[in-house]
């Protein structure tokens, strides 16, 4: 996947919203939380996002995926190439940390956002 497919991807699930932050991070995220942040630059890590802990160890030890800078204890890996991972299986990647970071949202934002 391309980062404008990725990009489409993300912001075809429910409330997302995207903004640039830190001069060259395209970050996706839902109720002002990320759950997916690109690099805009070209020496810059391609994509970030959060994964379970357990996804997160299988997915180190894959060529090309590395824990995220300063996020990784929070369980974020770093792909270095997009074509790291198969296009299926990075959009259930993505899938999966919009939920995890929708899950962890208060219950007010996720009320008005007319999920809960």
């Amino acid at each position: 996947m391309d980062l404008e497919q990725i990009r489409k991807f993300c912001l075809s699930l429910p409330h997302v919203a995207e903004r640039v932050q830190w001069g060259n991070d395209l970050l996706f995220t839902i109720g002002n939380k990320m759950f997916a942040v690109a690099g805009l630059g070209p020496n810059d890590t391609k994509l970030s996002f959060k994964c379970t802990p357990e996804k997160f160890a299988e997915l180190v030890e894959q060529e090309g995926i590395v824990p995220a800078p300063y996020v990784a204890r929070y369980h974020w890996v770093a792909l270095q190439d997009l074509d790291a991972l198969p296009a299926r299986e990075l959009k259930e990647l993505l899938k999966t940390a919009y939920q995890l970071v929708h899950d962890k949202l208060p219950l007010k934002v996720r009320k008005q956002l007319g999920q809960d």
